[in-house]
């Protein structure tokens, strides 16, 4: 261990393990010396809680772990070709900064990462690129361009054994061997410390529309919704925000509507989006008047609903992520309101995404959670709740015989020694 904080690693005290706040944090700079530490933690039977900024650090299952491992250090744009849409970065990255980098080029992550930092109690901005692939995190715009696994097209790490590797490549259909991407993405670090990512980008769109319907209930919000999804004019936001939850949007005309508001996306050129708004006004409505929100506007809507922030502002609340055939989304968002009179929910892609903020997050809630999403086929995952909490609750969906053995099978072949983020996910593994 000695070598590899000699060679160049900074190690900083407090923080480490979530065990242990004093532990140490080491902080590789290369990855000979990531190298390094991962094989003095097999010798040494020290089980590490990796991450990059700690922005989702309370996302998970409190872990047990003797120090803490930093990718902060692999940080920067490798390589950016705007014309192949492929761009290559540390895993320790900003998202910020990257995000920034793809505006100056009229381009962007398709999939529209959120920042759940303000929800998870930290600062905005503070995201990485490796915490956004690691965690599979996607906005309103997965239900057209899908989530962060679907633009994720290689990375080099260093796995639980020790070992440095590369996975992927700079085109999408890569078939050399085994799609490794797809099991990094939503892993949260359980599996490989990734220091370089390659993701597609695609031109950002360079206008937005939302078309709002007012004082519709779920049922009817959903019918619209997928009235508009199904239409020919490439909706590529859907949500539904009850009369509880619109207030605390940060715009006026959504914030003040004195009613639940129904919202669908347009993207694309200018007269493109103008057109299709119109025709998808026509679409809806059967359901009511609809207006229309312009590109600021529409741009923070769905930004509020991307990150979450109508539950920043409930604290005191668990709240849970709820993924649901959209047709079910209604019946679900029913059973869910009837577990406790203080719940709040609003509905993302068309339907299918459930967030739902509640005062209890006991096991017995937890299993009235699932109970309630079970008819469904869905699932859920409790976002946030306080440390006893997520050490007492299933924290992710509980996985059948056959799932959770190839889950263990899965780490043994990455991770034998369970060092990387062990019992984040599920306990044991």
């Amino acid at each position: 261990m000695a070598d590899s904080r000699t060679d160049g690693a900074a190690a900083a005290d407090g923080g480490g393990g979530a065990d242990n706040p004093e532990a140490t944090t080491y902080r590789p700079e290369t990855q000979d010396q990531l190298v390094d530490l991962m094989t003095w933690a097999a010798s040494a039977d020290a089980p590490i809680e990796l991450g990059g900024a700690g922005s989702k650090r309370a996302l998970g299952r409190p872990m047990q772990t003797q120090a803490g491992l930093s990718l902060s250090a692999f940080s920067g744009i490798d390589l950016y070709e705007p014309e192949e849409l492929i761009l290559k970065a540390g895993a320790g990255t900003p998202l910020d900064e990257l995000v920034q980098e793809l505006s100056r080029n009229g381009q962007a992550f398709a999939f529209e990462p959120p920042d759940l930092g303000p929800l998870l109690g930290t600062q905005a901005g503070q995201g990485t690129l490796g915490g956004t692939v690691a965690c599979n995190l996607a906005g309103p715009r997965r239900i057209k361009a899908g989530a962060a696994r679907d633009h994720f097209l290689g990375y080099a790490g260093v796995s639980g054994r020790g070992e440095a590797y590369k996975s992927g490549g700079r085109v999408v259909k890569n078939v050399t061997g085994y799609d490794l991407c797809k099991l990094m993405a939503g892993s949260y670090g359980t599996l490989t410390a990734m220091t370089e990512i390659t993701m597609k980008v695609l031109p950002a769109s360079e206008a937005t529309r939302t078309v709002l319907l007012t004082g519709l209930d779920t049922g009817e919000a959903v019918q619209a919704l997928t009235a508009g999804l199904t239409s020919s004019f490439e909706v590529s936001g859907a949500a539904h925000l009850p009369a509880g939850i619109a207030p605390y949007s940060r715009v006026s005309e959504v914030a003040k509507a004195n009613s639940s508001v129904t919202a669908l996306r347009l993207e694309g050129p200018p007269k493109s989006v103008e057109h299709r708004a119109r025709k998808v006004a026509e679409v809806v409505q059967g359901f009511g008047a609809t207006r229309e929100l312009y590109d600021e506007a529409s741009e923070a809507l769905w930004a509020d609903i991307r990150d979450v922030r109508p539950f920043v502002g409930m604290p005191d609340t668990a709240v849970w992520r709820i993924s649901v055939p959209p047709a079910h989304g209604p019946d679900v968002a029913a059973r869910l309101s009837l577990l406790d009179t203080r719940a709040q929910y609003y509905l993302d892609w068309g339907g299918g995404l459930i967030w739902l903020a509640i005062p209890e997050a006991t096991d017995a809630f937890a299993q009235g959670v699932r109970g309630a999403v079970a008819p469904s086929g869905g699932h859920a995952t409790l976002i946030r709740a306080a440390e006893q909490v997520r050490a007492a609750v299933p924290v992710f969906q509980p996985q059948d015989a056959g799932l959770a053995a190839l889950t263990r099978n899965l780490k043994d072949g990455f991770d034998p020694r369970r060092l990387l983020n062990p019992g984040r996910m599920y306990a044991g593994v």
